[in-house]
């Protein structure tokens, strides 16, 4: 891997000295969302405030510390929600842009250009609309997993993870729903990784396992679309090559905690290891995922509903249980390359060792 940090005096691993987080220790809030009226929905994932718009958090007079303590609490509680949000795409690009730069993202990162955006899309380039229409018609990966499973945990991924420097926040702003379903679902990779044996979690935090979406060249074709090749956020985001390879742990520097970095969605194989060693691995981490229910929030959405995740230690899935047309906005930003620091810690030592 070209430029990593493998082996310097810190013993980190993976990264790239281009997308180095702009932090050097993890980040706490300051309390300033601690009036607003909220429920952590699972004890270990999920948050939901009341009263909360977002575009009055980015009109109040501590704007910026409001949105950095909003950005804390999405990497520390995986996935936050907020309802009937008044949002254009236009105030979830500036959210998005402010999020990742004040929770330290690295100076070259800015939001996210998917490879099949359309150029001269009408909302712009780093908006995606996510359609069910469009699905319908062969887009993206619910498609490509539909081709060799027909099991609804296929859809289990973490965004864009084959890009070199992948997503750290997300949002989606359902504005079209069916009467019901369509709910989306969110796994958390703090979690998942609290559960490994230690004797295990050490073996997975020495290797690397290789993300692939050579897929979106075919979707392109069938869609009619280009496919994206410049510049998709980061200089180290470009070209038709849509592979990466990436820790299997990596360290979230918000929190500073471990998360297992593998999904469904994109990652192929383990790598360093026999394919039948790294199926073997893969789908056993995968299960950790699909059949630990209590390392899951289920979010049934309402009109006009806003979800924020962090890409970097979560997984999420929506759920085609409709016929209906359902459709949204998201925006991804860019945070690090990913990479593992033998230092951090796992979220449940950090929680506990703070009682």
């Amino acid at each position: 891997m070209p430029g990593a940090l493998d082996n310097t005096p810190s013993g980190i691993f993976g990264g790239h000295e281009l997308a180095r987080p702009s932090i050097s220790a993890p980040l706490e809030s300051s309390g300033s969302l601690d009036a607003f009226d909220y429920t952590d929905l699972t004890p270990v994932i999920g948050r939901e405030y009341r009263g909360v718009q977002v575009s009055d958090l980015l009109q109040a007079a501590d704007s910026e510390r409001k949105i950095r303590d909003l950005a804390v609490t999405v990497s520390r509680r995986g996935v936050v929600f907020l309802r009937d949000q008044q949002v254009t795409p236009d105030q979830m690009r500036q959210l998005g842009e402010q999020m990742t730069a004040l929770a330290g993202c690295p100076a070259s990162s800015t939001l996210h250009i998917h490879p099949l955006t359309e150029e001269g899309s009408e909302l712009g380039d780093q908006i995606s609309v996510i359609s069910s229409e469009k699905q319908k018609k062969g887009g993206g990966l619910t498609h490509q997993l539909s081709d060799v499973s027909r099991f609804a945990s296929a859809g289990w991924h973490s965004d864009i993870t084959f890009e070199r420097v992948p997503s750290d926040y997300a949002m989606l702003k359902i504005h079209t729903l069916p009467p019901t379903g369509g709910d989306t679902l969110w796994a958390s990779g703090y979690e998942v990784y609290d559960r490994l044996s230690k004797p295990m979690a050490r073996f997975l935090e020495g290797l690397t396992a290789t993300h692939d979406a050579s897929f979106f060249h075919d979707e392109a074709r069938r869609l009619g679309n280009p496919l994206r090749k410049g510049e998709r956020g980061s200089p180290l985001n470009r070209g038709e090559e849509l592979q990466a390879v990436h820790p299997v742990i990596r360290t979230n520097p918000v929190t500073g905690w471990k998360s297992v970095y593998v999904n469904k969605g994109f990652t192929k194989r383990i790598n360093g290891i026999s394919k039948d060693e790294s199926d073997v691995l893969l789908n056993y981490l995968f299960n950790l995922v699909t059949q630990n229910h209590d390392a899951q929030v289920r979010f049934k959405w309402n009109k006009n509903d806003l979800a924020i995740w962090d890409n970097r230690s979560t997984w999420h899935t929506a759920t085609y249980d409709y016929a209906e047309a359902r459709a949204g906005d998201r925006v991804c930003s860019l945070g690090e390359a990913p990479y593992f620091d033998p230092n951090s810690k796992s979220r449940r030592e950090d929680v506990e060792g703070r009682l």
